[in-house]
């Protein structure tokens, strides 16, 4: 979702008409308005000059500049629009930035916040890959790990990874979901139908988090919340998790807005949009 125009503040002390193009930091400042402009839907010269609060000949002069160095793009009859020199470095700040370490400052916080332990995971093929964990400070241990897979349908984060599916693919993950020998599954709630089961991520797909009732390990429970990138993708996910003891349901409603935070926090510094957060899948 684009920023909406009326978010882009006019820049002061506007030069008059004629007066010669501004240089340095206020040049910068324009420039980058300029481009805000255009993202926010801004197509013509008068649109973005009003947004700015510049004049015609300043924004055209701008505008032109931008155009030339490939950063607009302007099209007759549909006007300016984002050029192909903001793809490339989109592209290439996607490839610098590493999850694992653009999540930590939020899920050290989130550990702060909550004092349960947290998880980052990602897929991996039908399972949940563990990026990084916190460990609880009530003396709990959980079988999860950095490193360690487990089946994508029966955990916190894999749930929320699924969010963005299609229920083909929901009712296929469903269906190869098995319960880890390493535990006594005996002790697991019983396994819900299919129709138990997209119910349930129907929910979850609309409020945008994701919960684990006991589903993958006896008595833990998780509250979970997808990450986005800049293409309105789910990337990761992260959870909050504990005992049933300290995770009744109403602690657990209560932790989702506070992980859905931590996870919008993270999605922005993938260049997500965090308000595509609980659309659900298409």
């Amino acid at each position: 979702m684009r920023k909406s125009p009326d978010l882009i503040a006019p820049i002061k002390n506007a030069d008059d008409e004629g007066a010669a193009m501004p240089t340095g930091t206020q040049t910068l400042t324009r420039g980058l308005a300029v481009l805000q402009a255009v993202a926010g839907g801004a197509r013509d010269l008068k649109d973005i000059a009003q947004l700015l609060g510049t004049t015609r000949s300043t924004t055209h002069r701008l505008a032109s500049c931008l155009a030339q160095e490939r950063y607009l793009r302007f099209t007759p009859g549909i006007g300016y629009v984002l050029g192909p020199k903001l793809i490339e470095l989109g592209f290439q700040a996607r490839e610098e930035v590493s999850l694992s370490v653009v999540a930590r400052p939020y899920l050290e916080q989130l550990a702060e916040q909550s004092g349960d332990t947290i998880h980052l995971a990602l897929q991996d093929s039908d399972d949940v890959l563990y990026l990084d964990k916190i460990p609880g400070k009530k003396g709990l241990e959980m079988r999860s790990r950095v490193g360690h897979r487990m089946p994508i349908a029966t955990t916190g984060v894999g749930k929320a990874l699924m969010l963005g599916m299609s229920e083909s693919e929901w009712k296929s993950l469903y269906e190869k979901r098995s319960s880890a020998t390493s535990i006594d599954t005996s002790r697991l709630l019983p396994k819900r139908s299919w129709s138990g089961f997209r119910d349930q991520m129907r929910a979850y797909a609309k409020g945008g988090y994701a919960f684990d009732l006991e589903d993958n390990e006896p008595s833990i429970r998780c509250v979970a919340a997808p990450i986005y990138d800049a293409s309105h993708a789910i990337v990761a996910a992260i959870s909050v998790s504990s005992t049933l003891p300290y995770m009744p349901l109403e602690r657990m409603q209560s932790l989702i807005a506070v992980v859905q935070g931590a996870a919008a926090g993270i999605s922005g510094e993938l260049g997500g949009n965090p308000e595509i957060i609980g659309s659900g899948p298409d």
